[in-house]
């Protein structure tokens, strides 16, 4: 493996992009896999919390916290944008738990999963390619940050 190639972040995102060469799979990938983590946040907000000393969204915040420190020790810059993403997140999902309902948010997360999943199957038979996460699930975690990593290049930020 070359010199750049040496991070463990950098070795992820490495072997991610092998399985994602099509422009047309990456493209669906930046729309996707947002919308995939951020019905996955959806589902834990709406996951019941007993009593009284805990609000709808803990079991939301536990998680992406943990993942966040994930993110981090991985790379601090994609850790700072992780942050910005899952404050942002939580916010979408507390602002349409108070216009819609606990219920309709999780109607709503649903729907959003099972298109964005729909729309990353697409992708990899345009790119003739199984998921990555197929080969190991770690890169369900990958994804978002690799498709951060992307923006990161665009807007010409180290991560």
């Amino acid at each position: 493996m070359n010199a750049s190639v040496q991070r463990p972040i950098d070795r992820w995102f490495h072997s991610y992009s092998g399985d994602h060469q099509n422009e047309t799979n990456q493209l669906i990938h930046v729309f996707a896999v947002p919308a995939i983590l951020w019905s996955v946040v959806a589902f834990m907000w709406c996951i019941p919390v007993f009593g009284t000393l805990f609000k709808s969204g803990v079991w939301a915040a536990l998680a992406m916290f943990a993942t966040w420190m994930f993110y981090n020790r991985l790379s601090r810059p994609i850790g700072y944008g992780m942050l910005v993403v899952f404050f942002t997140m939580g916010c979408l999902c507390r602002l349409l738990e108070q216009s819609v309902g606990l219920q309709n948010l999780l109607y709503i997360a649903i729907a959003v999963f099972v298109l964005a999943w729909i729309a990353q199957f697409i992708g990899h038979k345009i790119e003739g390619k199984k998921p990555s996460f197929f080969t190991d699930l770690i890169y369900l975690l990958i994804g978002p940050i690799w498709v951060l990593s992307k923006f990161y290049r665009k807007m010409g930020w180290k991560y």
